[in-house]
C-alpha cells in the first residue's frame, strides 16, 4: 500500500513538472515556449535586394539560413540605427498564425490576435500585449555598409 502511494505521488509530481516545463507562460521578454535558434546573418546593404534598408523607415523580411525559425524583420530606424525583430509573436506559443507581418510600412501585426507594434520602435500600439517583439543585436559597419545580425 505504501509503495503504490509513493508511486502515485511521484507520478503526479512528474506530470506537474512536465506541465510546468512545457507550459506557455511568460519569461521576461517572451513566452517560455518561444523558439530559440542561432541567429547569424550578414547583409551587404550595397546589394539591390537590401536597398530599402538604406533609408529611414525602410524594412525587409530576412529569411536566410540562420535567421531564426520564421525569419527576421530588419528596419532602418534612422538616428536610432537598426531594429532587428524576430517574426515569432513574443506573447503567443508558435502556431500556424503567429508569424509577425509588417502592415502599411508603419506597424507590425500578429495575424492571430491583431496585436500591433510600432515598426520603428517596437513599442506596443494596442492593448493586446505589453511585450515588444524580440530583438537581436547587430553590428553595422558604415564604411562597408555591412549589417551583421547575431545571437
Amino acid at each position: 500500500m505504501k509503495k503504490s502511494f509513493s508511486i502515485l505521488i511521484i507520478s503526479i509530481l512528474l506530470i506537474f513538472s512536465n506541465l510546468t516545463l512545457n507550459s506557455c507562460g511568460r519569461t521576461q521578454d517572451t513566452v517560455s515556449c518561444f523558439p530559440s535558434s542561432p541567429i547569424n546573418v550578414t547583409l551587404n546593404l550595397n546589394l539591390p535586394a537590401y536597398y530599402d534598408l538604406n533609408n529611414t523607415g525602410g524594412w525587409k523580411y530576412i529569411d536566410e539560413q540562420q535567421s531564426g525559425t520564421r525569419g527576421l524583420i530588419v528596419v532602418n530606424a534612422g538616428g536610432n540605427g537598426f531594429k532587428v525583430y524576430d517574426r515569432n509573436a513574443p506573447h503567443l506559443c508558435p502556431d500556424n498564425n503567429t508569424t509577425l507581418e509588417v502592415k502599411d510600412d508603419i506597424s507590425i501585426i500578429c495575424p492571430k490576435d491583431n496585436a500591433k507594434w510600432i515598426l520603428l520602435s517596437g513599442q506596443p500600439a494596442n492593448q493586446v500585449t505589453g511585450l515588444p517583439p524580440k530583438t537581436y543585436p547587430y553590428n553595422y559597419d558604415a564604411s562597408t555598409n555591412i549589417l551583421t545580425i547575431y545571437y
